[in-house]
């Protein structure tokens, strides 16, 4: 029977509504909440995206590693987005996306560690646990069972009731990012954007900044060498087709700006989206991003295509392009076919004036 039974009865007569979504591990703890009476009240939705090819598909993005906090983090952030599409009917503080990821003992022996993490998103916080377990030291479904402790505890701690997580040896670590105001308001269509500065960004650097490096300092650099402007990162927040961020990532990036550096997050995710928001605004971009919004596949058609380009001419928006490497090779401003339309309004940075290869994925692959 149910170990959990009084604590899930409690759960499931509260007003709070979730989606659930676990990978490699965590599926117990779905069905301990559905094999109770009323989690029809609670329980929205589940998924187990147990593949890889799943996983991107749920996530429409290949993650760095499968079982990560990053991947856990963005698994949350899109069960909260689909709960808040199918509960639009309920109020959003009492929405929740639960993600589990994990690591855990199979068949074989498996090379990496034993680890789970668990990250659940509500609409003022996000909050984390993370657990690397000794391997050889318990059977799968030992483990399964020590993630259902602690899907169970962060879930009815949310709820507003208590549960003591289960007792080991090995750290179990939590952490909770509240939402500043204004991030809400972003997120609740209330703002277009925030920022750290009142004047209307002029030279505007995109990116995810995960993590900020010496090439987007570089391209900063040069870029309000060439312009006199002063230069403001943006961080797309909401994305029409991607997880939003959470508030742990938000702060995450936000904290390795410096004093004197500008930023700001956005709603915007494609740049016609974000030549409307900022008009008269020149972008740092680097050749491999100019490439993707030259790439019909992004688009509905050809047609389609030129109406977002467009928009640049619309909103007298100009391009300073930094050479990437791609692939194998070093694509710069030359090698990629601008639209006749805006080709006046991109200027390339070569690589004898610029060339760093350096990308935040391969530090993020080489941090983990």
């Amino acid at each position: 029977m149910n170990k959990y039974l009084n604590i899930v009865k409690k759960i499931h007569s509260s007003p709070f509504k979730l989606v659930i979504v676990s990978s490699g591990g965590g599926t117990n703890a779905i069905s301990s909440l559905l094999q109770v009476p009323g989690a029809s009240n609670t329980i929205l939705e589940s998924y187990i995206p147990y593949s890889k090819e799943s996983m991107d598909e749920f996530l429409n993005k290949k993650p760095d590693h499968y079982c990560s906090l990053d991947t856990c983090l963005s698994m949350a952030a899109n069960a909260y987005k689909k709960s808040s599409r199918i509960g639009n009917n309920v109020k959003s503080k009492y929405l929740l996306g639960i993600a589990i990821t994990a690591n855990l003992a199979t068949t074989y022996e498996k090379k990496g560690d034993h680890k789970f993490f668990i990250v659940v998103q509500s609409h003022d916080y996000t909050k984390y646990l993370e657990c690397y377990l000794d391997k050889g030291k318990r059977t799968r479904e030992m483990e399964e069972e020590l993630i259902t402790g602690c899907v169970i505890n962060l879930l009815s701690e949310s709820c507003g009731f208590k549960c003591d997580l289960p007792d080991i040896e090995e750290k179990i670590t939590i952490n909770q990012v509240n939402a500043e105001n204004s991030w809400k308001k972003l997120f609740n269509n209330k703002v277009g954007y925030i920022s750290n500065i009142k004047n209307t960004p002029e030279l505007i650097f995109p990116g995810s900044f995960n993590p900020l490096h010496e090439g987007h300092i570089k391209m900063k650099e040069l870029a309000e060498k060439k312009t006199g402007m002063h230069t403001t990162f943006e961080i797309c927040a909401k994305n029409a087709d991607k997880p939003p961020l959470t508030f742990y990532e938000i702060k995450r990036t936000i904290d390795q700006f410096q004093n004197d550096e500008s930023w700001m997050l956005t709603s915007a995710g494609r740049f016609s989206e974000k030549a409307e928001m900022f008009p008269n605004s020149v972008f740092i971009i680097g050749a491999d991003t100019l490439l993707r919004v030259f790439d019909e596949k992004f688009y509905k058609s050809h047609k389609d295509m030129m109406e977002h380009i467009q928009r640049f001419n619309d909103h007298n928006i100009n391009f300073l392009v930094f050479g990437r490497k791609v692939g194998k090779n070093f694509i710069s401003l030359d090698k990629i076919n601008v639209p006749e339309i805006i080709s006046s309004r991109c200027t390339g940075f070569e690589e004898n004036s610029f060339r760093d290869d350096i990308s935040s994925t391969e530090l993020r692959l080489t941090k983990n």
